[in-house]
């Protein structure tokens, strides 16, 4: 694997023990005649395991493979998300990485054959794994050497995700205890401490240790992945009952559990004395539970539960306290267990002890627990078999001033004398409907002992439809299309499906004056172009004084047309507007097979010559050549109060005059103030 400064060798190491315990595997399986679970490896007798260990994690970019073998053989490399450990029972819920590298050597050969397509994929995902897995480095990162225990000094390295970058956390390996036993998280194992650390390393990147108590739990999986968090409230979503809203939400978690996301659920405490009440179900309130399986189970056994199509939506969770489960329908010793066969359950991974883990169906999942918590690991890469999200990541930040134009922490909608004084940013859909991921994160205020917990400011933010060449800030409220949650909860997400046309998010807090830094994540098909407005007009410059400063600033809004001229047999036509203004123009969208489209588009034009008038033209779209059905002109008057035109459309050229069929209704607005639109 190569990276811009040089090559990363990644060295094959035999694993004898992980290849004994799968060896052991495959013939536990011939014994019972049982199928291996969906997916899983089984080792043939000639094959054996190597491992392939990350000795470095930082600033990987993957550029080609050059793989050696000795002799002549095939090797496939299968990345897995977390370590591989010999305890069959882990080994069964290994998330495994798609799609696997896969090379080899002919007999006589010198050289080592791949798809070449395949590698160069899977290479990028090997370094995207590489960044997961960031949090807790390989020992081979750390101050110390498993072969050199004398040269041990008790220092550790880990690394979490921070405003848009790995922060690198350096502790010791003093760990603070009460009788002689760890006060926090712990292993049931005496000798394991790995998680001890982990949180030691977590509460001095937040402040301290009483800045984990009650902390958000958003918050923590986004600061462990880099992923983004998307937290949905099951009570408004009327899960329980509507069938088909239970059954998306059933598939969206279990594409972020099949992805290697991480899910969070909790039943919400709404008292003090709530907290940690355990109900007659056996769950308990207040509690953050790790989703640990996401999948869809096959009832029935023999043959015939492969021919009958019946399955059922389950969740596995595990309670942090490592005891006291759900005792409902699938708890460990329900009798609906019966319904599965023997195999599917070792496929699962199921297990009758009180250690915290239990499965629910789906339906009581979501009439039980009133909140879900999705951290999505957003795939960005190019090569892979899975849906490539293009990313755009800007930094911002809500500061004030007295100055109306400079001000930039206008508050939420709510104060609409301010709310456009807030950081503006513009970006495009440049499909005909998109989905589109947005996040905004602010910075966190460190906590101390004496000052407390940091406060996180409420926070949220809008989206406006605007202008298709809008390049500066908005002046007067547009068409609001989507807007988030305001929660002063470190970071908001929004899923939404966008038409194509450009957009400005407006980041903003609850209240105007609050000062803060923030970051903002927009996921979009294609790129999206996103950047800052700054200026809030055309800047002057050397040229303004010979070339002319523009002196009126106007906004065309075409709405629709009716009665168009037909273009085809069936009575259609695929008609599109042009809006032209001093050597500038936009154009809209294509509206198929209508004579009355609905255009719903807008221009802004910054004008020098206001006399000289805006043209608005209706064209036909062909294969070969477009054909011109009309258009009419508008002096963009500031004086001009009427807010809707209905015109006539007109022929071109000598022959204005001349209406042709068919009427386009326009909204304008003009001003000599160059910030008033």
């Amino acid at each position: 694997m190569a990276a811009e400064a040089g090559e990363l060798k990644l060295p094959f190491i035999h694993d004898d023990q992980l290849t004994r315990c799968m060896r052991l595997r495959a013939q536990s399986l011939q014994q019972k005649n049982a199928r291996p679970q969906d997916g899983e490896k089984l080792l043939h007798p000639n094959e054996h395991v190597y491992r392939v260990d990350f000795i470095r994690q930082h600033n990987l970019h993957f550029l080609r493979w050059d793989i050696q073998l000795e002799r002549s053989g095939k090797v496939m490399v299968t990345g897995t998300s977390q370590h591989w450990t010999p305890d069959l029972t882990h080994l069964m819920n290994r998330q495994l990485l798609e799609p696997v590298g896969i090379f080899w050597k002919k007999p006589g050969a010198k050289e080592v054959e791949c798809n070449e397509a395949d590698a160069q994929e899977f290479g990028e995902r090997l370094v995207e794994l590489a960044k997961i897995r960031k949090v807790i480095p390989d020992w081979k990162e750390q101050e110390w050497n498993a072969e050199k225990p004398e040269s041990y000094a008790g220092i550790f390295h880990f690394q979490f995700w921070r405003f848009g970058q790995w922060l690198d956390v350096v502790i010791d390996d003093r760990l603070p205890t009460l009788h002689n036993q760890l006060i926090y998280c712990h292993s049931n194992s005496k000798n394991e401490f790995w998680c001890a650390l982990v949180e030691k390393a977590y509460a001095k990147l937040s402040g301290c240790y009483e800045a984990l108590d009650g902390g958000n739990t958003a918050d923590a999986l986004v600061d462990f992945t880099g992923g983004v968090s998307e937290p949905i409230d099951l009570t408004e979503g009327d899960y329980t009952t509507d069938e088909t809203k239970r059954n998306l939400l059933f598939e969206r978690v279990l594409k972020v559990h099949n992805r290697g996301g991480l899910i969070s659920c909790s039943i919400k405490a709404t008292s003090a004395a709530d907290m940690e009440a355990r109900l007659a179900c056996g769950l308990v309130k207040g509690h953050a539970y790790a989703v640990t399986d996401v999948r869809k189970v096959r009832l029935g056994h023999g043959l015939l539960s492969f021919f009958k199509s019946e399955k059922l939506d389950m969740i596995r969770m595990r309670n942090p306290w490592g005891e006291r489960e759900w005792n409902g329908p699938w708890s460990d010793t329900s009798e609906e267990w019966q319904k599965v066969s023997k195999s599917e359950r070792e496929k699962m991974g199921m297990t009758v002890e009180d250690d915290g883990e239990f499965w629910m169906t789906f339906e009581d999942f979501c009439r039980y627990f009133t909140d879900i918590i999705k951290c999505r690991l957003i795939n960005t890469s190019y090569l892979s078999i899975h849906k490539t999200w293009e990313e755009a990541v800007l930094h911002g930040a809500w500061t004030r001033s007295d100055d109306p134009l400079k001000n930039r922490s206008g508050g939420c909608i709510n104060h609409k004398d301010t709310f456009l004084q807030n950081p503006q940013y513009v970006f495009d859909v440049k499909k005909a409907e998109d989905e589109v991921l947005i996040s905004i994160q602010q910075k966190p205020k460190r906590t101390s002992r004496k000052e407390g917990k940091g406060e996180n400011l409420a926070i949220g933010f809008d989206i406006h439809k605007v202008e298709l060449n809008r390049n500066y800030r908005m002046h007067t409220l547009q068409q609001k299309v989507a807007s988030s949650i305001y929660i002063n909860s470190r970071s908001v997400f929004l899923r939404t499906d966008l038409k194509e046309g450009r957009y400005v998010i407006i980041p903003t807090t609850f209240d105007p004056g609050h000062v803060g830094e923030f970051l903002l994540r927009i996921f979009t098909d294609v790129p999206s172009d996103c950047r800052e407005l700054t200026l809030d007009e055309p800047p002057h410059t050397c040229w303004s004084g010979m070339c002319g400063y523009p002196q009126v600033v106007s906004q065309v809004h075409v709405l629709a047309a009716a009665g168009l001229k037909n273009q085809d047999s069936q009575g259609g036509a695929d008609p599109y507007v042009i809006i032209k203004c001093e050597g500038q123009k936009v154009r809209s969208a294509v509206k198929k097979d209508t004579v009355s489209p609905e255009f719903d588009v807008k221009g802004l034009f910054y004008r020098k010559k206001p006399g000289k008038p805006i043209i608005v033209q209706i064209w036909n779209h062909n294969l070969i050549s477009d054909e011109f059905l009309g258009q009419v002109a508008l002096k963009g008057d500031p004086s001009d109060q009427q807010s809707v035109h209905t015109l006539h459309l007109q022929d071109r050229g000598n022959r204005k005059s001349n209406d042709l069929p068919g009427t386009i209704a326009v909204r304008m607005l003009s001003s000599n103030i160059l910030t008033n639109v």
